[in-house]
């Protein structure tokens, strides 16, 4: 078409876009260094299976859809784009192989001209979510209707050029042709046909520059537009995090001691790591994130979405000074002096809680995932979270201040309600149950929990699980008054120090009893999610289930024989830390469908979707932030909708929120039942 004009464009599109990758990168890299290079292949599969495939995505049957035909669009239309700049040069250019007079042309020319279609109806299902609709969930700006423009035009215009080249090549005489090869370009032909030559020709080569140019333009948009996503994504979910959802990354150093650097926790912008700035650039601000969080939709000041977004603007807003400082750093480290300067009023160095985040934000997070399980590109929210609470409560000492409380019980009795620790095993009376100390070869250990253990309520549900492994046959002990807390409250809250300090302890108290060969049963899905998945970091690795799980089997096995009907209508409630942080979702189903009579109902807002009770992250053990209304109160309305005899769970604080969200409902008279008391009154037992 024209050598020096595509040569200009190309090396300046290339070089202006090379410029601000660079700027992004050396932005990313003021970041903490953190290694993301493990597991490889499972890594490919992941990237495969969610950045390729974009299985999340279908999670969402239209904006799902439509979000897959753009990428699927412009996976195809790439080889077209890299055509067309050859073009510039040679206007036969087709890749040598893929010209329409050849089989694999053919093939191809088919699959552009189709793809270029599903991207504009994807495109248009967008402009009219965000022109017609608006979802209160999207961040409705500008930019996304030019970025949506310019997707159309593309297509239009390559479309166009292929049209208007047909009409061309016809004799006056003659129709266009419909081409199965070229069925949008035959349509298109089709319309253009009868124009005077000169149009065509302006036709062709507006065609042509529209797609040629307007790749670079949009592609030069993207690394200062919500849309860098479309470059930050695939490697954002190949460097997601690999261990197990409910463990949290330790503050501790190679010898199992809490790390004393610069702070504790998150202070400044600069101390998360390059994967929670990568983080910040993958935002597609769908605010899906917030759609399914419980504290955004009872009215809390927390928005997953705007969390990561004001944190991103800051990033971006300081870009300047962050990568001055690195690199200052960085040199004074190489002349063995200190490059970090002591202006900690700089505007970049100001303490993040407060300067750029509310604290009310971070104390409204429930810790449930919910937020985690819907975004399509991976980024992660309770470890941010957390580590800006770690840094209040640990460099600050600023937190709510019921959870003083908390923090008093567990360092006096190991427990956070301050209950005596020699009373941790009072439940036990009259029921004839050893513990390690008296029975030390016992295959399975009975760990309780805090709220087993102490809360009236919570203890019939571990009177029951022990009579139904009695019941069962099963060999088991319990730890007894050498049990104390995971220290799960203490972390989710902060107060790191304090989780390793009983993560040390019960490590080494198991390990005592050789409990790394023994089956751990526990009916806290909290208890749960920290003995399988966080005590690894201290040397404790162990076979951990949940009660759920151990009873479904026995169940299965036949040691456990249901025949007692219980002519009930059951609501059954996902615990956050047993479903979307385990996946346990079956096996308390499971033991529920093996009860006669019973039936299990399933609210709306189920499974990897159901709402969080409100205990989690801490929340159990201080006032809920201000807001429209109580997160339990709301998942209690959800669990009435199905017009349920009796609400069922497995987990002690969901039972405790969920009976004082029907208690404030006047549904007192609903029993809010257990699985393992149902099931053992299926089974004929007393409870």
């Amino acid at each position: 078409m024209n050598p020096i004009l595509m040569t200009l464009i190309l090396l300046a599109g290339w070089g202006m876009f090379a410029y601000s990758a660079l700027r992004r990168w050396r932005l990313m890299m003021v970041g903490a260094a953190e290694s993301r290079s493990d597991q490889q292949p499972e890594r490919l599969r992941r990237t495969l299976t969610y950045a390729i495939a974009q299985l999340r995505m279908r999670r969402y049957p239209v904006a799902g859809i439509a979000h897959m035909l753009i990428f699927a669009g412009f996976g195809v239309l790439l080889l077209r784009t890299l055509m067309l700049w050859g073009r510039g040069y040679d206007a036969s250019f087709d890749f040598w192989f893929f010209g329409t007079d050849g089989t694999l042309g053919k093939v191809y020319s088919m699959l552009k001209d189709v793809f270029a279609v599903l991207v504009i109806l994807g495109t248009l299902v967008f402009v009219y979510f965000r022109a017609v609709r608006r979802l209160p969930r999207m961040s409705l700006s500008t930019e996304g209707l030019v970025i949506l423009g310019i997707i159309l035009a593309m297509m239009f215009g390559d479309i166009a050029y292929d049209g208007a080249k047909m009409a061309a090549s016809t004799e006056h005489a003659q129709t266009v042709s419909f081409h199965w090869y070229e069925p949008a370009g035959s349509v298109a032909g089709m319309i253009f046909q009868g124009l005077p030559d000169s149009v065509l020709v302006v036709l062709m080569h507006a065609g042509f520059w529209i797609h040629a140019v307007l790749v670079l333009v949009f592609l030069n948009l993207l690394p200062h537009s919500k849309h860098f996503h479309v470059i930050t994504a695939i490697p954002n979910v190949y460097a997601q995090s690999l261990p197990p959802p409910g463990r949290l990354p330790p503050l501790v150093d190679i010898d199992g001691m809490l790390e004393r650097e610069e702070t504790l926790g998150i202070k400044r912008i600069d101390q998360f790591s390059w994967k929670s700035i990568l983080d910040f650039y993958t935002c597609t601000e769908c605010g899906r994130c917030t759609d399914f969080c419980p504290a955004a939709n009872t009215g809390k000041k927390l928005s997953p979405k705007h969390l990561t977004l004001d944190l991103r603007d800051f990033l971006y807003k300081h870009e300047d000074a962050l990568v001055a400082d690195s690199t200052q750093c960085k040199n004074g480290e190489a002349n063995g002096a200190d490059g970090d300067s002591d202006d900690t009023q700089a505007g970049h160095k100001i303490d993040l809680v407060d300067g750029v985040i509310d604290p009310e934000v971070l104390w409204a997070c429930t810790s449930c995932r919910a937020c985690e399980q819907e975004c399509p590109v991976f980024i992660t929210y309770v470890d941010k979270i957390v580590d800006m609470r770690r840094y209040l409560v640990q460099e600050r000492g600023e937190f709510p201040a019921e959870l003083q409380t908390a923090f008093r019980g567990l360092e006096s009795t190991g427990n956070p309600w301050s209950f005596p620790a020699e009373d941790r095993d009072n439940w036990t009376d009259g029921l004839d149950i050893k513990t390690l100390a008296d029975h030390p070869d016992a295959p399975v250990l009975f760990w309780i929990g805090c709220a087993p253990a102490f809360d009236e309520r919570a203890k019939k549900v571990t009177i029951a699980t022990a009579k139904l492994l009695k019941l069962a046959g099963v060999d088991f002990a319990i730890l007894g008054k050498e049990e104390t807390c995971t220290g799960d409250p203490a972390r989710r809250a902060g107060n790191e120090y304090l989780f390793q300090m009983f993560a040390q302890q019960n490590v080494e108290t198991l390990s005592g009893y050789g409990a790394e060969k023994k089956k751990i049963i526990t009916s806290c899905p909290h208890c749960f999610n920290t003995l399988l998945n966080e005590y690894g970091d201290f040397g404790g690795k162990f076979d951990v289930v949940h009660h759920s799980t151990f009873l479904a089997e026995l169940v299965k096995q036949g040691k456990l024989k249901p025949t007692k009907p219980i002519d009930k209508k059951v609501a059954y409630h996902d615990s956050c830390y047993l479903g979307r942080y385990n996946e346990v979702y079956d096996a308390p189903r499971d033991v529920l469908g093996s009860i006669p009579g019973l039936t299990v109902l399933e609210p709306a807002e189920t499974r990897d979707r159901g709402m969080c009770c409100g205990a989690g992250g801490g929340q159990m053990f201080k006032e809920e932030e201000p807001g429209d209304e109580r997160v339990n109160i709301r998942r209690t309305e959800q669990l009435l909708a199905t017009n349920p005899d009796a609400v069922s769970s497995a987990c002690p604080f969901c039972m405790r929120m969920l009976t004082d969200g029907l208690a404030s409902k006047d549904k007192e008279e609903l029993p809010q039942l257990d699985i393992a008391e149902l099931l053992l009154e299926s089974t004929g037992e007393e409870a």
